[in-house]
């Protein structure tokens, strides 16, 4: 049986994630299993999930996976490299998955393929630090960089969000036997604007404005059911902006060296957070101070969080456990091959956590004390449970 891999933030679930999964179900055979690794309750734009990890990830398995691992929290929250480096090695760690699978603008994964093998190349390096001399942007010069080598054409995903990620995978899976299999994204992009059902982002600003009623519309069935119960339960919808006290408080107690250890190209961003923080008094003021045409939006996002998590940019070499968030009854069979098969413990009781390696338990507190601040952006606070009061949410069929 063909097991397919899949990596996401699910927040929210929305329509192009369903058609992904039916997709990959058409492409490689009904019986298929699904593995899906997904962010927890803090995600890779630099936001808090919209519901915790434990809702979305059902949703996810309501609407067609049917195991879903969470990505731990470093990877969670890591760059783009960070990001897919982690969530593959999840991948890989299990022994099952077959086949990767992530949507793209081009739904071809040979041109993808090509190009993580030209950014992995030591020509790239040279080409990378000729162009890092012009001083603009660093994805503006990694991008005259791939063409160099390739074509401006073969080198244009890099401009785009989603096919960045794909790339990022592919380059990840090398040497794994994993196969990439990309499939024709719908909609508007990673963190785009359009609110046509395909942005999670323009969820979430409709959410924010007030209008639930067409933000639900636009999400899959599965996860406005999920959400209306999370909003019932007192557990959404969850914001940063809700914590925006405690993270100020938090970055105005930082020096000038702490801003630096969140800063690791040394471009002068920790400059500009460490004047902005002492005066900002929201988040969207500071960032608004902070931002410049060279830098995205979402990498100071993710500054934020780290300093707020006490996370490092860098994450460790890999995770130390396989933690099922969710599944159904053929999820049921893959965590029991999974068993068997893979090269990391796998935890879903989180008091056997104590049994693992030192490293281990580490990443499990970690992911508890990220738990627990998360809870504090619920609309109630007291509502939510600790990282130690929950296994996985298993669903029949």
């Amino acid at each position: 049986m063909p097991v397919a891999g899949m990596i996401t933030e699910y927040n929210p679930l929305h329509y192009g994630h369903v058609h992904l999964l039916e997709e990959t179900r058409r492409r490689l055979g009904p019986e298929t299993g699904i593995l899906c690794v997904m962010s927890g309750n803090f995600v890779q734009r630099g936001d808090f999930a919209l519901t915790d990890k434990w809702s979305r990830a059902a949703a996810a398995v309501r609407s067609g996976a049917d195991l879903v691992l969470e990505l731990p929290l470093p990877w969670a929250t890591a760059s783009a490299g960070g990001f897919a480096t982690g969530a593959v090695k999840t991948l890989r760690a299990t022994g099952l998955v077959t086949h990767l699978v992530f949507g793209s603008e081009g739904g071809d994964a040979a041109p993808l393929v090509r190009l993580a093998e030209a950014l992995g190349s030591a020509e790239f390096g040279q080409a990378l630090r000729r162009e890092l001399t012009r001083g603009d942007s660093f994805a503006a010069a990694r991008q005259r960089a791939a063409a160099s080598l390739l074509s401006p054409e073969d080198a244009a995903p890099l401009a785009r969000p989603n096919d960045l990620l794909a790339v990022e995978y592919c380059g990840a899976l090398r040497g794994s036997g994993i196969q990439a299999l990309a499939i024709s994204r719908r909609g508007s992009g990673h963190d785009g604007g359009q609110t046509d059902g395909f942005s999670a982002s323009a969820i979430r600003a409709l959410i924010r404005q007030g209008d639930e009623g067409r933000a639900l519309e636009l999400m899959a069935p599965a996860m406005a059911e999920a959400y209306r119960e999370e909003r019932a339960a007192g557990r959404a919808p969850v914001f940063a902006e809700t914590c925006e006290r405690a993270i100020l408080a938090r970055l105005r107690f930082m020096d000038e060296a702490d801003f630096a250890a969140m800063d690791p190209g040394r471009e002068g961003l920790y400059h500009r957070f460490f004047r902005a923080v002492p005066s900002a008094a929201s988040l969207a003021e500071l960032l608004e101070a902070v931002k410049t045409k060279r830098y995205p939006l979402a990498r100071l996002r993710r500054m934020v969080l780290w300093a707020y998590l006490g996370l490092s940019p860098a994450p460790p070499e890999a995770p130390s456990y396989l933690r099922p968030l969710a599944l159904n009854d053929r999820g049921r069979v893959l965590l029991a091959a999974m068993r068997d098969s893979a090269a990391l413990p796998v935890l879903t009781k989180p008091a056997a956590v104590r049994r693992l390696s030192p490293d281990a338990q580490d990443l499990f507190h970690l992911e508890a004390r990220a738990s627990g601040l998360y809870a504090l952006a619920f609309p109630d606070p007291a509502a939510g449970l600790s990282e130690w009061q929950r296994g996985p949410v298993i669903l029949r069929s």
